[in-house]
């Protein structure tokens, strides 16, 4: 980074000092209102004690094309007939489809916005999931045997937002069908040289980070994800 001294040498004197005050307010503005998500009306506290900020609703089929639009997110989401693009949530997405729009958000809104981890999800939903899963087949080796029960069960279809419980905390539809993306490697690999992710849903599931069709990948207790969508968090609060 560039330090103010040198800014001054630099620019010289008086044009110099005017020099670090736009630029020392272009770093002091706060975030854009054009480009946040909608959040929770009350922040989290975890167990630990930090403070996280959620998204209320998963990032919308609107919210998403509005990455694509700009030329930031390679991937343009449709929609059935009669459904709502601002009221439904954006599947079909990898995580390398969400790490663009996580880039393009954060940029825009000039807040840092990433994915939970697979912990911070776990303890978000805890109230509004089973406490453990049932697995349709205890074999891993039959578990995508599964989907031929449950594929046609109302659970699964795509509902429109807000259609599944809502948290004390104002966090709507974590029991719903989109199994979200977390920011945890399925192994000890860091972020960027990860090959298969966490996902928060009706039970543990891992995904490839180049899967957008859960039923050709991925490894799940049960039955396969139904969607893969995502919500954003931050630490920071918005104001």
């Amino acid at each position: 980074m560039i330090s103010a001294s040198r800014l001054v040498i630099a620019a010289g004197g008086t044009i110099g000092l005017v020099l670090i005050a736009v630029w020392a307010a272009m770093l002091n503005r706060g975030p854009d209102p054009r480009f946040l998500p909608q959040l929770a009306p009350d922040p989290v506290t975890l167990a630990d004690g930090q403070v996280l900020h959620v998204q209320q609703y998963e990032v919308t089929v609107a919210e998403w094309n509005r990455c694509h639009a700009a030329g930031a997110c390679s991937l343009k989401v449709n929609v059935r007939p009669g459904m709502d693009p601002a009221g439904t949530p954006a599947t079909g997405l990898s995580y390398l489809d969400v790490s663009q729009y996580l880039d393009w958000i954060s940029k825009s809104s000039r807040h840092p916005f990433r994915l939970p981890t697979l912990a911070e999800w776990t303890e978000l939903a805890a109230e509004v999931l089973p406490p453990e899963p049932d697995p349709v087949f205890s074999d891993p080796s039959l578990t995508w045997a599964s989907a031929y029960l449950v594929e046609n069960l109302p659970r699964r279809a795509l509902m429109p937002t807000g259609a599944f419980q809502t948290t004390s905390t104002g966090i709507a539809d974590l029991d719903g069908s989109v199994w979200e993306w977390t920011q945890d490697c399925y192994t000890a690999a860091a972020p960027e040289a990860c090959a298969a992710f966490y996902l928060g849903g009706e039970h543990l599931s891992v995904m490839s980070y180049l899967v957008r069709d859960p039923a050709r990948g991925g490894c799940a207790v049960g039955s396969p994800p139904a969607h893969l969508g995502f919500r954003l968090v931050t630490d920071r609060p918005l104001s």
